[in-house]
């Protein structure tokens, strides 16, 4: 099923405190930085500051499109992708509508997930808009992993930065997203993980982000060519057709094992990993804008987009890219 709306603004906002790699090796001068920054494709992150939190980068994103024009008014909805609230309750969202001075009437909420959100988002999105519960949906993801990590985790420190995107989702004649496909497998959910602060057993485990680098890897590189090769079926079109893949960007090892299973070539590959960092949700939104700014992405583009990670959770869809790119008015 096709949806007749497109992404009619992007913009974001990174953590203000950049580590690069040099950074890492303080805390552990032991550490192979060169064999670090081959696997992962990152050499600077961004982090958020003491009391810095995912609704403060969320509301700067936010601003930003609201600066290009786009009235406060005319925002019926707020979809809020995170696996970082701010407090357990009450949800981020309703806090962040305050702080943007939505309108009353604007619904608000949270969804918790995390690589795969911004494709459940744009689902969702477009799903209001088709059933005529909402005109302009503000789709924002934001995640701040860096709280949940410590010092000395070469699994994760070497990866994760802090970033919030927040895209505008409206109806238009010219952009079309569907083909969509979802899937989850909770068998995985122990593979990325932060045990403690939630209610299950929340005196035994400190908020610590745990991750199993090795199983994450052979999911994705088991699951996703299927899940891609089945929205270009569902598209009725041959993979060659697709002009631009945008994948969550998990790390370059993840990135190079996905293009090389489906034989996509370089220049349609978009990764812009390298001073950005593994944003979690944020990754496939800040690519798109990225992707636009370098000149990669433009109208009449077909552009396949694919989430996937902890849950385990997945999601993927193709985007008939619109010419109504920043055209608010």
């Amino acid at each position: 099923m096709n949806f007749d709306v497109g992404i009619e603004a992007i913009e974001y906002c990174l953590g203000s405190v950049t580590e690069i790699g040099s950074d890492l090796l303080i805390a552990n001068p032991d550490w192979n930085l060169e064999e670090i920054e081959q696997k992962t494709g990152i050499k600077s992150r961004h982090l958020v500051s003491c009391g810095e939190t995912a609704s403060d980068l969320a509301f700067t994103a936010c601003e930003k499109i609201f600066s290009k024009g786009l009235e406060r008014g005319g925002v019926d909805a707020l979809l809020f992708i995170s696996q970082s609230p701010d407090y357990f309750l009450p949800t981020t969202a309703c806090l962040l509508q305050a702080r943007l001075k939505l309108p009353t009437t604007c619904f608000a909420y949270d969804i918790n997930l995390g690589c795969s959100g911004f494709v459940y988002g744009m689902a969702t999105a477009a799903a209001l808009i088709k059933g005529s519960l909402a005109k302009n949906v503000l789709l924002v993801c934001a995640d701040t992993y860096s709280k949940y990590i410590g010092l000395n985790d070469r699994t994760c420190r070497p990866i994760f930065s802090d970033g919030a995107a927040a895209s505008l989702i409206t109806a238009h004649a010219t952009a079309k997203v569907g083909s969509f496909i979802f899937g989850t497998d909770g068998l995985g959910g122990q593979n990325l993980m932060v045990k403690g602060g939630g209610s299950r057993d929340n005196q035994n485990f400190p908020a610590i982000l745990q991750m199993n680098g090795q199983k994450i890897f052979m999911f994705t590189l088991a699951a996703i060519p299927s899940i891609v090769n089945s929205i270009i079926e569902n598209a009725g079109i041959e993979i060659d057709e697709v002009d631009l893949f945008v994948f969550h960007q998990a790390s370059a090892l993840v990135l190079r094992g996905i293009a090389r299973a489906l034989k996509i070539p370089n220049n349609k590959m978009y990764v812009n990993l390298e001073n950005v960092g593994n944003t979690v949700s944020a990754t496939i939104p800040i690519a798109l804008k990225d992707a636009i700014i370098d000149g990669k992405l433009k109208a009449g583009m077909k552009v396949l987009i694919c989430g996937f990670g902890v849950g385990y959770s997945w999601g993927g869809a193709l985007i008939e890219w619109g010419d109504n790119f920043y055209q608010i008015t």
